[in-house]
């Protein structure tokens, strides 16, 4: 019998190489997040979420928007009614209420975002005290007992009352140290439910470090709790620091609409049949928290699947969003 005989290495080799093909590029999905594309979806968040860009653009651009000067006072225009050169009216001093209540926004906005942050940004401890547990969670949970007694609108009206400079950053520091211990709670019970699950446990096993984990693997499946919680502290400041100031507890130099608001009941406009410097100041206020309202309702049924009640053209048009994005 004949051995067979091994084929060497060039026999093996294919006589001629296949030619070469250029890789196919991958194609990379891009587009909005899928929460984002939920959040658009829902009627009541994509209203709240129009009118509330309104009103940061407004805003931006108030100093381009407004007429007059907010502060400017001239008795020959005192009292006027809405009409062309004064579409808002004007106040008992003859300053334009157009011009108040667009400068007013860029105030009240910033005053409740500013406070939003801060009290967002401390309830994201709730998120490593659930995490790290023992004696982190010991001491969030001590800190944040403390904080939740403390009664944020009689602080303010104690703190404003006996403060001779009653500026913003009072209030933003008093609304965020005292408004974030409630959002701490849920977000620490929201990771309490996400720490045990196995992406968590196998960035564990990998060797990650603690601040990787929770910034990398919790917080990003927390994203609409902590958008929920920026919203709710947002308008909850609006409509606190308005109040105040509507009392004469804020800072009564600069504008804002609580304090047009204060200086229309101030000068008793409604005993003297004037509506516009109370009306339009207050439906700004009123458009702008029932905005934030419709957002964070339509980020609790993101959040939660069972609150989503769609009807057959709405979960259409969802699909054709969600298609487009996987496209």
């Amino acid at each position: 019998m004949s051995q067979i005989q091994p084929l060497t290495v060039e026999e093996l080799l294919p006589a001629e190489a296949p030619p070469l093909t250029e890789p196919v590029p991958s194609r990379r999905r891009r587009g909005a997040p899928r929460w984002l594309l939920l959040l658009m979806s829902n009627p009541k968040s994509r209203g709240g979420l129009i009118v509330l860009a309104a009103m940061i653009l407004v805003a931006i651009f108030a100093p381009l928007i407004a007429t007059h000067d907010p502060t400017a006072f001239s008795l020959l225009d005192s009292r006027q009614s809405p009409s062309w050169h004064h579409p808002f009216g004007t106040t008992d001093q003859g300053a334009d209420v157009f011009s108040q209540v667009v400068i007013g926004a860029r105030a009240s906005l910033i005053l409740g975002a500013s406070a939003a942050v801060l009290a967002t940004a401390l309830a994201m401890l709730g998120i490593l005290a659930a995490y790290a547990g023992g004696w982190i969670d010991e001491g969030v949970n001590v800190l944040t007992n403390v904080f939740l007694v403390i009664p944020t609108i009689p602080l303010l009206v104690v703190v404003s009352a006996y403060m001779e400079n009653r500026g913003s950053l009072t209030m933003i520091l008093i609304l965020g140290l005292t408004l974030w211990a409630f959002e701490a709670r849920i977000l620490r019970a929201q990771a309490l439910s996400l720490r045990n699950r196995d992406f968590v446990l196998a960035a564990k096993v990998a060797g990650e470090s603690t601040w990787r984990i929770i910034f990398s693997e919790l917080i990003p499946n927390m994203v609409s709790r902590i958008a929920a919680a920026f919203v709710l502290v947002f308008y909850v400041a609006i409509l606190t620091a308005a109040g105040l100031e509507f009392l004469g507890l804020g800072d009564l130099q600069h504008t804002s609409w609580g304090v047009t608001l204060y200086w229309a009941q101030v000068n008793s406009t409604l005993l003297q049949g004037e509506w516009w410097p109370f009306f339009f100041p207050g439906i700004a206020l009123a458009l702008t928290v029932a905005a934030l309202v419709f957002i964070l309702a339509g980020l609790d049924e993101v959040s939660n699947p069972r609150l989503r009640v769609e009807k057959p053209h709405r979960r259409a048009w969802r699909s054709l969003l969600l298609g487009r994005a996987r496209s």
